[in-house]
């Protein structure tokens, strides 16, 4: 309304103004030849002292502020009004020279007109209204009636507008809103320009399809949720399998472990009972006797171990532990044995190693039962190499050997209870779990290195003791 109201107010104003000059003007430029011509007739039967009288009884009517009357040479020859006006005319004129222009008197614009004749030149000085003052209340007029149409094209527009653009706009943000509220389905405004009605259909179908994908992918959700569940009952039923088959394979081995020294326990007892035998048979078979019951009381003891690996031989909490005394103490068990003459032992411990949260007993236990493992896989002639260094959170122990190494069918159940790599009748199956055990009891953990070649590599690691 601005950009368009207010340059038009500015150019009717101008324009105005202008109009009432040029008009102006051309009443003077009338007036002035109008009096010229009266003078001029008057003058040819007048004598010069009537002629002033007549000049000055035309002062003051319709205007006039003063009058000369020139001869042919330019020069005046009678003169009246108000001498500052008279003095303004000038001296001489050109009296063939018909002209108008302004000139300033006591009452302020005023406008001479010069008006040739035969006998010379009269000029009449006419006050001059100040156009601007006559023009005001038509400008006062044109900025109201302006103001008025710009005010009521203003009203207009608001009601068209609401009416055809904020009202639709309104009523498709509520169907939005009532949308995100849980609403299943957009009510467009079915009135408006046809851009709005275009863009609420585009919402409306926009809508109808996110709410499909959305019960789509509900429906896809539900699917998952009852996968999740049938996993985890068929997850619940494996673990309860694979729970019977190591009952299973613990009773088996169990079973087989301590059969074994039972027969001969229950042969060399009835050749004991059958009698007729020798004080040194009978010694001998006592003997044998006694080492089957060792057997079968330390397969019992490795199995109790199992099931409790966190506590001590005498029921006790463990203390903190030494890797470097426990690794000597090892050694000086291993040693004297033949199966570890026969091989290449060496032992790579760093120096002030912190203690950690394994007991000496246990990880006695647990570092012979590795080392024996390892000199029973890598056979006479072999290595095995024992390496204790500081890890990031404590103490890492590695025992390696060059054997053949683990077998890929049982690297999974290496640490479960009777699976051995040994000949049947060499070895029980309970030492790595027995170990695994006691190092997870201690908050460390136990496992063969996958990535190690040419042997087999058991890596401890064991959290320093607070």
């Amino acid at each position: 309304m601005l950009l368009a109201f207010v340059p038009l107010f500015f150019a009717v104003a101008t324009y105005a103004s202008f109009t009432l000059q040029r008009v102006r003007e051309a009443n003077a430029r009338s007036l002035g030849r109008a009096i010229a011509g009266h003078v001029a007739e008057a003058r040819a039967r007048r004598s010069p002292l009537e002629l002033s009288s007549l000049l000055d009884s035309e002062i003051g009517s319709e205007g006039v502020e003063a009058i000369a009357v020139y001869g042919p040479d330019g020069k005046p020859i009678a003169r009246a009004g108000e001498p500052s006006v008279v003095q303004k005319l000038g001296a001489t004129i050109d009296p063939k020279r018909e002209a108008v222009y302004e000139i300033e008197s006591s009452h302020g614009r005023a406008l001479a007109v010069a008006m040739p004749d035969d006998r010379g030149a009269v000029i009449a000085v006419l006050r001059a209204d100040d156009h601007a003052a006559r023009a005001a209340p038509l400008v006062r007029f044109v900025g109201l009636y302006t103001g008025l149409v710009a005010l009521l094209l203003l009203v207009m527009a608001y009601f068209a507008l609401t009416r055809l653009i904020v009202r639709p706009l309104d009523e498709l943000s509520m169907a939005a809103q009532r949308v995100a509220s849980g609403a299943r389905r957009l009510e467009v405004p079915s009135r408006g320009p046809r851009e709005l009605i275009e863009l609420g259909s585009s919402f409306r179908t926009m809508t109808e399809k996110l709410i499909s994908d959305e019960a789509a992918l509900r429906r896809k959700v539900d699917e998952v949720e009852r996968a999740t569940i049938k996993l985890a009952e068929a997850r619940d039923r494996l673990v309860r399998s694979e729970k019977l088959a190591s009952v299973g394979r613990l009773a088996a081995g169990l079973a087989h472990e301590i059969g074994n020294p039972l027969a001969a326990l229950m042969g060399l007892q009835d050749l004991l009972l059958a009698g007729g035998l020798e004080a040194a048979e009978q010694r001998d078979f006592l003997q044998r006797m006694r080492k089957e019951t060792e057997r079968i009381h330390r397969i019992l003891r490795d199995l109790l171990q199992f099931a409790r690996p966190g506590q001590t031989t005498d029921g006790g909490e463990n203390a903190p532990g030494d890797v470097e005394t426990a690794v000597h103490d090892t050694l000086s068990l291993v040693l004297p044995q033949r199966a570890v003459q026969e091989i290449e032992l060496r032992t790579e411990i760093a120096p002030e190693l912190p203690k950690v949260t394994l007991g000496r007993e246990q990880l006695v236990q647990v570092v012979l039962n590795l080392v024996l493992n390892a000199a029973d896989a890598c056979g006479p002639g072999g290595r095995v190499v024992l390496r204790a260094r500081q890890a990031a959170d404590g103490v890492r122990v590695e025992v390696e050997d060059n054997g053949p190494g683990v077998p890929p069918e049982l690297t999974e159940r290496l640490f479960e209870p009777f699976v051995t790599t040994k000949e049947v009748g060499r070895g029980t199956g309970l030492g790595l779990a027995v170990c695994r055990g006691l190092i997870e009891a201690a908050g460390g953990s136990i496992a063969l290195d996958d990535g190690h070649s040419g042997g087999a590599r058991f890596v401890i690691e064991l959290p320093a003791a607070p």
